[in-house]
């Protein structure tokens, strides 16, 4: 318990100082909810997206799963998703992998790692779609490295064929979905040149986004 003690320390300390810095911030927040980015990412520890972005609490509305994964029967990100579009009115859903993921490693290798198996045959979907890509790499670092970045731009794609997306865009709702990835390494996002904004654009920035490297 002493360890958790610790926590509530730093979160009266965290209070502190955003109150020192504005005092009317937390009143403020509290009255309204109005972010303008969906963040769908890894729920790895080591990529807090308001951090990493710079962003305050209230800028950016979360959802964070194994391998940043947007499935069709996942009422969990779906649901999410929903709230964010059709309540929210966010503009921007961006979808975050990062390199060194131990899920989608694990998914190349096909490790067995017990329940989480099944949820992470998904990402052996996307390694099948793109299995000559990948296998011509030459290291298991790059081939790594790849399907990080494959996975989001499938993502990408699963998002933009939701319902949820596909009624906002028919109804004229300005929405764009992006795709980046985040390197642990050195702390930077990058562009994976995925970004979708109507079901029109859909095949041709896919097919751009495979065929392209990340800036």
């Amino acid at each position: 318990m002493r360890v958790l003690s610790q926590l509530f320390a730093n979160n009266r300390a965290w209070a502190a100082e955003m109150t020192r810095q504005d005092p009317e911030f937390f009143e403020r927040l509290s009255r309204q909810q109005a972010p303008q980015y969906l963040w769908i990412g890894c729920a790895d520890s080591r990529v807090p997206a308001n951090q990493i972005t710079g962003l305050l609490p209230g800028e950016m509305f979360v959802h964070r799963n194994v391998s940043n994964l947007v499935v069709h029967t996942d009422l969990n990100c779906l649901s999410t998703l929903q709230f964010a579009v059709d309540v929210l009115k966010v503009g921007h859903v961006i979808i975050c992998g990062h390199y060194g993921c131990g899920g989608v490693r694990a998914a190349l290798r096909d490790d067995h790692l017990g329940l989480i198996d099944n949820w992470l045959r998904h990402v052996q979907e996307v390694r099948r779609r793109h299995q000559a890509q990948i296998d011509a790499l030459p290291t298991e670092a790059d081939r790594h490295k790849r399907l990080c970045e494959l996975n989001v731009i499938e993502q990408v794609a699963n998002a933009s064929q939701t319902t949820i997306v596909r009624d906002a865009w028919s109804r004229g709702q300005p929405l764009a979905i992006h795709g980046w990835i985040y390197g642990l390494q050195d702390g930077l996002l990058r562009d994976l040149s995925m970004c979708v904004t109507s079901d029109t654009e859909l095949a041709d920035c896919m097919d751009q986004a495979v065929n392209a490297r990340s800036r």
